[in-house]
């Protein structure tokens, strides 16, 4: 797997709402953080399942397209950019959204996002 096979799996994975092709890549100690504002979310996530609880909470909300402007990485890290644009409690949105995934040989161990603005949406979904 290549970091940027990893960068693609994730967009899908919120893009479409389809995760398979990314946890397929995921290590079993698999977390992640998420820079959600709503109790429960904000601290460390673990595991598959709570991924997919992601996913469709936040297709919940949003639904959005993410086009890649940064991609760097070595064996250890990659990073990339997204300009994320779509439709957050049915209002357009556009935003930057930063993801630092952690590797582990050739699986996603972490990932950690940052947003460009504060999501307050979320509060009133």
């Amino acid at each position: 797997m290549t970091n940027h096979e990893a960068f693609d799996a994730f967009k899908r994975a919120l893009e479409t709402g389809h995760t398979a092709d990314f946890l397929n890549k995921v290590t079993d100690d698999f977390h992640f953080f998420v820079p959600l504002p709503l109790e429960g979310w904000n601290q460390k996530q673990q595991g598959r399942e709570r991924f997919e609880e992601l996913i469709r909470f936040e297709r919940s909300v949003f639904q959005m397209r993410l086009t890649p402007l940064i991609e760097l990485e070595n064996e250890s890290y990659g990073m990339v950019v997204f300009s994320a644009e779509g439709l957050l409690n049915g209002k357009p949105f556009r935003n930057e959204l930063t993801v630092v995934f952690e590797f582990e040989k050739d699986r996603i161990r972490s990932f950690r996002e940052y947003v460009g603005m504060p999501l307050k949406n979320y509060e009133n979904p």
